[in-house]
């Protein structure tokens, strides 16, 4: 049984990573606000006491205007922090695998799919902190995995975490009768969470390297809206704006590894399938 050493272990994804995998693996956490004051030698020190097989690291500041409003604090989380772990997972000879974003991809010119493979000029303090991760981090560990994950959501359940996300901000606009917006020249995936977890498993032994993964989406996010409205089976009064943006991400390098994701539509419904609410 590996000892799986989770980062982030209160946030959205890592609580569900401890709440999907309870029985699957010895996981270990931190305590809580560890990583708050918590400099290199801390953080070396607590790994070499678990002397994990794997380090998951979830835990991030991943509010772009937050880390816009906040640089220095941003960057000791979303840089520092996993440079440091970085550190301790090749001294103790850890697997490494950390959460990156969609949003290195902020910017580009380019429409369609994104490979890995572009080069990246991330137009937001998120995004270019992330990449700058994924490249510090590959220095030290060759072998760790970075997954440049899109946007991420769940329904309400076991007393978890939630944040905003697409179906939540739409059934929260339906219920209180408010407009939401989006722009029909605004493109990204948006992807299942318990998806996600389910395929972190086998990612946990992908080779080295950068990989984008989450649902891919041939629709703008007007369409998308429309579309989750209608799975949801809610109506949603939508304005449509114009700003340009496309975080779509190819992940055809993911899928020749064996490890698939559901189109964004299909995703919502299998979120509602496993909350037991449609039938489809």
């Amino acid at each position: 049984m590996k000892k799986i050493l989770v980062t982030g272990a209160g946030g959205f994804v890592g609580s569900r990573i401890l709440q999907q995998w309870s029985r699957n693996d010895a996981l270990y956490t931190l305590p809580k606000g560890f990583f708050r004051t918590a400099g290199e030698a801390q953080i070396m020190e607590q790994v070499e006491k678990i002397c994990p097989d794997v380090i998951l690291h979830t835990a991030a500041i991943s509010d772009t205007g937050y880390c816009a409003q906040y640089p220095e604090e941003a960057y000791r989380a979303n840089v520092q922090l996993p440079v440091w772990l970085a550190k301790a997972a090749a001294k103790t000879h850890a697997k490494l695998a950390a959460f990156s974003s969609d949003q290195v991809y902020a910017g580009v010119p380019e429409a369609g799919p994104l490979p890995e493979t572009l080069e990246l000029a991330p137009s937001n303090v998120y995004g270019r902190y992330k990449l700058e991760a994924e490249q510090r981090v590959l220095q030290i560990c060759p072998d760790s995995v970075h997954l440049r994950a899109a946007w991420m959501y769940d329904l309400p359940s076991y007393g978890l975490p939630i944040r905003g996300n697409l179906p939540m901000n739409l059934l929260r606009a339906a219920v209180k009768g408010e407009t939401a917006t989006f722009s029909r020249n605004d493109f990204r995936g948006v992807t299942y969470v318990r998806q996600v977890i389910c395929n972190l498993e086998p990612a946990l032994s992908l080779p080295g390297g950068v990989y984008n993964f989450g649902s891919g989406n041939d629709a703008d996010m007007v369409c998308t809206a429309q579309q989750f409205a209608q799975e949801l089976g809610i109506t949603v009064r939508i304005e449509e704006a114009d700003w340009h943006r496309n975080l779509v991400m190819d992940v055809t390098k993911l899928e020749h590894c064996g490890i698939h994701f559901d189109t964004t539509r299909q995703g919502i419904r299998r979120c509602l399938r496993d909350y037991g609410l449609t039938e489809l």
